[in-house]
């Protein structure tokens, strides 16, 4: 197990590797090498395993202290939302994930991960050359962490939001695999492609409703796109404005009806 301070780069985009064209970068060969040395210092099995230490913070203090620097007023409306399902709890308790994940073993390898990785914050967005691909949409908790703590937020958030949905523990279980099988193939084939290349790597829609296998899940990726290409700027704009004296001003949309600040004066 490497401790918390731990760093390890693998001609990262931090190395000195990639400070002068003149210097040549690690080579593929020697990254594996060194790849495979760290698996041997934090072998597979001991990413699997997980018990609540008996100095672990209590969760829900976490949660109260995540609460400094709020608006006080939405304090009970975050709240709520957390209470009101599991998958509400994982989408707002992050901190809580990332003090259990902060202990558990991890190969040193540091990236700017999310920090946020739940299944929640991926979407469909338009790329600049307006084809619709999937990605991450939500880099205000991003930091230099382990690139283990993000997959373990998404699984255990594919896990959670199952049994929400009424997934059985066997089709959580698969799901789950299914992702890990995914990422460890994507990264995989993401070693072996230049650095340029990588930088422009993407998925769209189409190749993924292509990619899945059931039927309902095509169906389901159909959906959603199309809700995703409804969702342009002329759109947006007399749903988030209104119009007085000939001009646009935004409306006051707060996250609940009937609650505002009492400063407002409402």
């Amino acid at each position: 197990m490497t401790s918390l301070r731990d760093h390890v780069v693998l001609a990262s985009a931090d190395s000195q590797a990639f400070t002068s064209l003149r210097q040549r970068s690690t080579s593929r060969q020697d990254r594996y090498r060194m790849g495979r040395e760290l698996r041997g210092q934090v072998p597979r099995r001991s990413l699997g395993d997980w018990s609540a230490p008996a100095s672990r913070p209590d969760p829900v203090q976490l949660v109260i202290e995540s609460h400094k620097g709020r608006l006080d007023w939405l304090v009970p409306v975050r709240v709520g939302r957390m209470a009101a399902s599991p998958y509400g709890f994982l989408r707002g308790a992050a901190v809580v994930m990332a003090a259990d994940v902060a202990r558990l073993p991890g190969t040193g390898i540091t990236p700017v991960i999310c920090g946020d990785a739940h299944l929640g914050n991926f979407g469909f967005y338009a790329s600049p050359e307006r084809d619709l691909v999937i990605d991450l949409n939500d880099f205000d908790e991003a930091h230099p962490g382990g690139w283990e703590w993000d997959l373990r937020r998404l699984v255990a958030s594919i896990w959670v939001a199952g049994r929400q949905n009424g997934a059985g523990e066997p089709q959580c279980d698969a799901a789950v695999r299914q992702c890990v099988a995914g990422y460890r193939a994507e990264v995989r084939a993401l070693a072996s492609t230049p650095l340029l290349a990588r930088s422009y790597q993407r998925l769209d829609a189409n190749r993924l409703q292509q990619r899945a296998i059931s039927k309902s899940l095509r169906a389901e990726i159909k959906r959603a796109a199309a809700r995703a290409r409804r969702r342009t700027s002329d759109r947006a704009l007399p749903r988030f404005t209104s119009e007085r004296d000939g001009q646009r001003r935004i409306v006051e949309d707060p996250p609940l009806d009937g609650i505002l600040p009492i400063e407002s004066g409402v």
